[in-house]
């Protein structure tokens, strides 16, 4: 048996981030399809989780991506109070040279055999259009266009949702929840990022952006003048006087390297798995800087590709999020009664959440 074997294994039959009810991998020659669909739990309902679509290194990479992802979708949809588990799927490839209807349509036919267990939705690499291709093949699919009975484009919630993170932050460390006159830093001005530019411009915030796309920071700096750019993301968390730090590409923003040198104060940003190691939250927590669980903050979009499975409803989908604001205040306030960082708080309340459901 290959290291590469051992290695994943041991992660799924043995640690902590393990756990995992059912991995399955997916290829398809004729396409070149390689995919990895990662369910972590079923406990609340049906696993749902995006799919994406990534040139990884290895495919050792992207096992473990696809079981982090899943875990943490676990524990994203728990918080958010959805009837639904944990699952995600990854595409292994360059989306851009390798993507094609056939391989789409291929990838709807594994997740369709199994049977509803996954319900699959947009991640990075993959969009809208994407999942009206894998529709045609599964039914458990969303985040479909609304000509094809779908929501349409998530990141509109998910920004949402970062930015009541943002003011529940706000309110928690400085008694007030608007952001005016704050300085924020956005690592990644994309899918989620852009749109998020634009709630903390309304609300009178200062903002700072960084993406490693110069078209991303282009379109930004020409709609609105008064955004500051930076050279890398390097450079934007030692910005001075910076009180919110956004992470919103992927993940593992915060490590031994950042964490020290990190002048913000809050952390809040849409990218998932943000902690790059377990201990990274007592780290941030001994510099006193606050962090909202990045799961619970970005929860927005899952909230509103859940809806489009019963018939979606914008404003029903967006009061949901709103509440947000309250689940990140409660999740502080546990983590001050308890003695420890807010994403161990958070921890605890989804797997009481969990354990609940699995109750005869």
């Amino acid at each position: 048996m290959t290291d590469v074997t051992n290695g994943v294994l041991h992660t799924l039959f043995h640690s902590d981030q393990g756990g995992h009810e059912q991995v399955v991998l997916c290829q398809d020659r004729a396409t070149g399809l390689k995919a990895v669909i990662a369910i972590h739990s079923t406990a609340l309902g049906p696993a749902l989780g995006g799919t994406r679509f990534y040139p990884y290194a290895t495919e050792e990479q992207a096992v473990a991506d696809a079981l982090n992802l899943a875990r943490g979708m676990s524990y994203k949809n728990a918080m958010a109070g959805l009837d639904h588990g944990g699952g995600k799927a990854v595409i292994i490839g360059d989306p851009e040279l390798i993507k094609t209807e056939e391989l789409l349509l291929a990838y709807g036919r594994f997740v369709a055999s199994l049977g509803g267990r996954y319900v699959t939705a947009c991640d990075v690499g993959t969009y809208v259009a994407d999942m009206d291709v894998v529709a045609r093949e599964c039914r458990w699919t969303t985040g479909r266009s609304p000509e094809n009975g779908g929501a349409g484009d998530s990141s509109v919630l998910t920004a949402f949702g970062v930015y009541q993170g943002m003011r529940a932050s706000a309110q928690h460390l400085w008694g007030d929840p608007t952001l005016r006159g704050r300085t924020v830093g956005i690592a990644g001005v994309g899918k989620v990022g852009h749109h998020l530019v634009e709630h903390l411009l309304d609300d009178g915030a200062d903002v700072v952006i960084t993406d490693v796309r110069e078209e991303a920071v282009g379109r930004i700096l020409h709609r609105h003048p008064a955004v500051r750019a930076v050279a890398d993301t390097e450079a934007l968390i030692r910005v001075e006087g910076l009180d919110i730090y956004a992470p919103c590409a992927l993940g593992g923003a915060l490590n031994d390297d950042s964490v020290p040198v990190l002048t913000a104060k809050v952390v809040c940003g849409a990218a998932n798995n943000q902690l790059a190691h377990p201990g990274v939250e007592k780290d941030l927590a001994d510099r006193g800087i606050l962090y909202a669980p990045d799961y619970v903050v970005n929860a927005g979009g899952v909230i509103q590709v859940a809806d489009e499975l019963h018939g979606f409803d914008f404003d029903r989908c967006k009061a949901k999020a709103a509440k947000i604001f309250d689940t990140t205040l409660g999740i502080f306030a546990r983590a001050k009664a308890d003695g420890i960082p807010p994403a161990a708080a958070a921890d605890r309340i989804a797997e009481q959440r969990m354990a609940e459901a699995r109750r005869p």
